[in-house]
């Protein structure tokens, strides 16, 4: 398997994570309301698996751009 293919199953990888955490939350907390100036929605499920997936996925870039910051500073070191 090609790097860039290994690299991309990692982050989708990340983002099933992401959004098992965010389907676990909901499951742990329920709906969410935010009411603000008289209006009132409630927030339900895929929002929580969205959030969760985008949170997985931010947190493995960081992470990949963490490593190849080491790197570059050790071929430079």
């Amino acid at each position: 398997m090609k790097e860039g293919a290994k690299e991309a199953t990692k982050t989708v990888g990340a983002a099933a994570v992401g959004a098992g955490v965010g389907a676990a939350t909901y499951g742990v907390i329920g709906g969410v309301g935010i009411a603000a100036t008289g209006t009132a929605i409630g927030i339900t499920l895929g929002p929580f698996i969205a959030i969760g997936a985008g949170i997985g996925t931010a947190i493995y870039g960081i992470y990949r751009l963490g490593k190849q910051m080491g790197k570059r500073s050790k071929e430079q070191g």
